[in-house]
């Protein structure tokens, strides 16, 4: 098994990035909250990971912090909860702001997240409520990173459609989040914040 990488990073697409790590280049999926955070291509960087075999696949997922990948895997133990479902919770929300909606059943604003219908967050609440931490489980900082793609809308287009947003969505979203001079990190912090509202 993979449980962490340390290397450098040679291209960030969200929800993909790329780590070089002796030569040898892993392909990992992120959360949005992961690539908020990580440094410009070319720095070193260090990643807690989930390395998952299936019939078909082999996937490796890629965290910043303990906390999320750790969410990330209490996540799939939810009957109809995956990897896909997982990522977008961590890209919708910080781990310390779903701990609260889980503990204070906020259905509502757990199917704002997209993939979750009224039934996995009703699952969600059940099975998690005792399980997720408090205040101190860890908390994701949204903060800016440089962007690979030279248009940062088409970036945070593509992004929010790999969340499981669908395009009319999309375009509502990034319209009304993008400013002259905004980064795709930027617009997508605030598309995903108006879209939880």
């Amino acid at each position: 098994m993979i449980g962490r990488l340390k290397g450098v990073l040679v291209a960030k697409q969200p929800p993909w990035i790329v780590i070089d790590v002796g030569g040898v280049g892993y392909e990992l999926e992120a959360p949005m909250s992961t690539i908020f955070d990580l440094p410009e291509v070319g720095c070193a960087v260090s990643l807690c990971t989930h390395y998952a075999v299936k019939e078909d696949t082999v996937a490796l997922y890629g965290f910043l912090r303990e906390a999320e990948r750790s969410l990330f895997r209490t996540l799939q133990k939810v009957s109809g909860v995956g990897a896909r479902i997982s990522l977008a919770v961590l890209s919708g929300v910080s781990v310390d702001e779903f701990a609260r909606l889980v503990r204070e059943g906020n259905i509502a604003a757990l199917t704002r997240i997209p993939g979750i219908g009224k039934k996995t967050a009703e699952r969600m609440v059940v099975e998690l409520r005792d399980r997720v931490g408090g205040p101190d489980a860890g908390g994701v900082v949204l903060a800016a990173a440089g962007g690979a793609y030279a248009d940062p809308v088409a970036e945070a287009s593509v992004a929010l459609q790999a969340l499981g947003y669908k395009p009319a969505e999309v375009a509502k979203l990034v319209r009304a989040a993008s400013a002259p001079g905004d980064r795709a990190e930027d617009i997508l912090r605030k598309a995903l914040k108006a879209a939880l509202r």
